[in-house]
């Protein structure tokens, strides 16, 4: 699934390519793919011009002259800048044509992933972004403390809560809690106010690796054919031995998520 450091890299790459154009048409082949009413999607967005791409979390959000719309990739979300007249795929689910003859076409082997119109003015403070907690750079470490030390969830679940602080998925959630020493499964009311502040600290200082070198390719993310190697620096996220202690690295399911960690060097408290 794309994490906050590959939808970046999706929002970096799409300003060089998609910025100016304007939208002659919008062809919709899979209505589920939309929230809420497609013809209104289409009829709304189709005219304007799009200015800008935001994020917000693990959400793209392209600003045109009077809406906006959010973009959520979910497992296997892609965008891909084409001809117009190009043959369309059977994954492609939407497509933007522009004016000049190139067309944005949004394709989803899984389907799982969403776009919806929003307020241009407002997106931020309204569904499904509203929902969204802080991203690690503006989380407050006592804010955070006060989400999570009265949880009995493990602290890696506790990473993947979009509530509690937004951006960090499954991969960096396991790099997180490898670089901290700590055990992905310890209880939150475990972790000290101390360790906290920690986990926000490397929290930042792992994504802004994984952005600087273009996010992971573990399965089929792509930003427009360009993908990340962040994976070669992973730590423990599908590896065999601890690059620390050279003890095997253990993976196993943690409410639901494939989870890898050291039992020696990442010791369960609590």
């Amino acid at each position: 699934m794309p994490e906050l450091p590959e939808v970046e890299t999706v929002r970096r790459t799409l300003k060089h390519f998609v910025i100016g154009k304007e939208i002659k048409a919008i062809q919709v082949h899979y209505d589920k793919i939309i929230v809420g009413d497609s013809n209104r999607f289409v009829s709304t967005l189709t005219g304007q011009t799009i200015r800008d791409i935001d994020r917000l979390g693990k959400y793209l959000v392209f600003i045109l002259d009077r809406d906006a719309f959010v973009s959520h990739l979910r497992m296997e979300g892609k965008y891909h800048l084409v001809d117009a007249a190009a043959p369309l795929n059977k994954h492609q689910h939407l497509s933007f044509v522009f004016s000049d003859g190139t067309a944005l076409r949004y394709q989803d082997t899984r389907k799982f992933g969403r776009l919806e119109l929003v307020s241009k003015e407002t997106y931020p403070y309204d569904l499904p972004l509203s929902k969204l907690g802080p991203e690690p750079w503006e989380a407050d470490p006592e804010a955070i403390y006060q989400k999570i030390h009265r949880s009995s969830l493990p602290i890696k679940t506790l990473l993947l809560d979009q509530r509690i602080m937004t951006g960090i998925g499954n991969i960096y959630a396991n790099e997180i809690c490898f670089s901290m020493s700590i055990n992905p499964t310890t209880p939150g009311k475990r972790v000290s106010k101390k360790r906290i502040t920690e986990l926000i600290a490397v929290s930042k200082e792992i994504l802004e690796q994984a952005i600087a070198q273009g996010g992971t390719t573990i399965h089929s993310f792509d930003a427009n054919g360009i993908t990340g190697l962040f994976q070669m620096q992973l730590k423990v996220h599908m590896q065999k031995v601890c690059p620390v202690c050279d003890g095997p690295i253990t993976k196993e399911m943690v409410r639901g998520r494939g989870t890898y960690y050291c039992q020696a060097c990442q010791k369960k408290k609590g």
